[in-house]
């Protein structure tokens, strides 16, 4: 498939599942693959013939919806936004835990992908924090859409390419290197529990200290779809607590609730 031929594809189809071109544009070469390779598939003999397979077969689009996912990853993406998490965000979680005779800092990682996410937030709880507050239990719920990149990120082995971002000092004291591959510790695996789940849909229960949800709502639904998501994502969030966009991810117009601390790390409290 030509590139002309699936950006004219994917102009047309996006708008049809709330997502937005603008946030594929510089990342749409994964995706122009995979619907190239489904496109084979099914025998058909380009785009065109592929419109029409979707208007013949309505249930394609939820195979279409998944072909859309982009998976851009790594440990400690995004340096500043987790050196701010350690130095300011998650003392005060801590402080405010303590204060409070509370036991638990619930941290929700939206989109975990293969979990270089929430497993970074594990790191960095337990190598800064946890010796100083040892009465505190700290959890992540890493959801996930897709079930194979949750068996992925169970697994917790990667490549260099993957943990080369973490501070040399994290990465000694977290992961086993063997057979070419950087493999998390159970120490740090024990505190992230995986789960299915696509934002689009019900909310897993109770409040949330912390939730990031990261290049992904913000930058590929469309505005409408946002302001949806938005508002699970503010009932998930328990008062004066944080929510972490992408660095170049901004709030839907409109929205309240959420005070905006830093618009070029994605620091937002709930109001």
């Amino acid at each position: 498939m030509r590139d002309a031929e699936c950006v004219e594809f994917l102009q047309w189809a996006l708008p049809r599942m709330h997502m937005r071109w603008q946030g594929f544009r510089k990342v749409r070469g994964q995706v122009c693959k995979r619907i190239a390779q489904r496109i084979g598939e099914l025998g058909l003999p380009g785009v065109e013939a592929y419109c029409h397979y979707l208007a013949e077969q309505p249930q394609e689009w939820a195979l279409l919806d998944g072909l859309c996912r982009v998976t851009i990853t790594r440990f400690y993406r995004d340096r500043l936004v987790f050196d701010t998490l350690t130095r300011e965000v998650l003392p005060q979680l801590a402080e405010a835990a303590r204060a409070s005779g509370g036991s638990v800092i619930r941290c929700w990682s939206i989109g975990s992908a293969s979990g270089e996410e929430p497993y970074t937030l594990a790191i960095l709880w337990q190598e800064y924090l946890a010796a100083d507050y040892p009465e505190l239990c700290f959890t992540v719920l890493a959801t996930e859409a897709d079930p194979h990149l949750i068996a992925r990120a169970r697994r917790a082995c990667y490549p260099l390419s993957a943990v080369k971002n973490l501070p040399q000092n994290l990465r000694a004291a977290a992961f086993q290197y063997t057979n070419d591959e950087y493999c998390l510790k159970p120490h740090y695996r024990g505190l992230v529990q995986f789960q299915q789940q696509d934002i689009r849909h019900p909310q897993p229960a109770g409040l949330f200290d912390l939730i990031l949800c990261r290049n992904l709502v913000f930058t590929y639904f469309d505005e409408s779809l946002q302001q949806e998501c938005l508002q699970r994502l503010h009932s998930r969030l328990g008062p004066a607590r944080w929510l972490i966009l992408g660095v170049h991810e901004h709030l839907p117009s409109n929205q309240s609730g959420v005070l905006e601390i830093s618009q070029r790390l994605g620091l937002y409290r709930k109001a």
